[in-house]
């Protein structure tokens, strides 16, 4: 990801530790299960992020490193899903399985993405040659695609049967993940309401297993061809946008779903 290095550079330099620069490379993540389903279709991009809300940075930002990005971020300059000014969406969730080897964080990697990347067949042959190193699964949306990818140390790049992913990647999920989890469950769930802010606001797509790191922290529906994204949760909405961010902060309450 050479085009992030000056931005790299500039990051760890108004950081006083040492450390900061290694640190924000995002490499070497060791794998840890987080729950999230999503679904791209029609020039947006649905999903849920279901983790523990104490270990979610919990930010929106608007940034312009290389061209202007809105998503919401993770480790400091990374991102969990978000948009860009040509129009493309991207956003990630666990693959499932608890393997390991060298490569960087998806977050990074989203974030380079949307930063150097204008569509999908683009983003998708970037994503072809980073390491990543746990599994993940990344849906993109453009205005005129929609796709779903399955990544991982592990594996090639592997193209999902449709643009929706919840948490695995080969089938069959052995009973005992299926139980925690629920991803056939949501997955199917998703597939059966498509992009419907509703059913992503109720069971069993909306989760409340904070304890165990399965609970919904925030629903993010977004339209990157309106450079538009409105962030929900149960009776609360959030809208921003490139014309119109507002930076600010709200107070959300979760847990109970629709």
């Amino acid at each position: 990801m050479p085009e992030l290095v000056p931005v790299l550079d500039r990051l760890a330099g108004q950081l006083e530790a040492p450390e900061a620069k290694t640190f924000l490379t995002l490499a070497t993540l060791r794998p840890f299960f987080s729950g999230c389903t999503q679904i791209g279709g029609s020039g947006t991009l649905l999903r849920n992020y279901d983790f523990s809300p104490d270990e979610c940075e919990g930010t929106i930002a608007s940034s312009h490193f290389l061209r202007p990005v809105v998503g919401m971020q993770e480790a400091a300059w990374g991102l969990l899903d978000g948009m860009n000014d040509a129009g493309l969406a991207v956003s990630l969730t666990f693959g499932g399985r608890f393997v390991h080897g060298p490569g960087f964080a998806i977050p990074i990697v989203l974030r380079y993405l949307l930063e150097t990347c204008n569509t999908v067949d683009e983003a998708v042959g970037k994503l072809k040659s980073i390491p990543i190193a746990i599994p993940q699964n990344v849906t993109l949306v453009d205005p005129e695609k929609a796709l779903t990818v399955f990544v991982g140390p592990d594996i090639p790049l592997t193209e999902a049967p449709d643009a929706c992913a919840a948490n695995h990647q080969h089938m069959p999920v052995p009973d005992e993940q299926e139980r925690f989890s629920r991803t056939q469950e949501r997955l199917n769930a998703m597939r059966a309401a498509g992009a419907d802010v509703a059913a992503m606001l109720k069971p069993p797509l909306y989760q409340t297993a904070y304890d165990e790191g399965l609970g919904t922290v925030y629903t993010a529906h977004y339209r990157p061809s309106e450079g538009r994204v409105t962030y929900y949760w149960p009776g609360e909405s959030w809208e921003q946008s490139f014309d119109d961010f507002a930076p600010g902060s709200r107070t959300v309450t979760i847990g109970q779903a629709g």
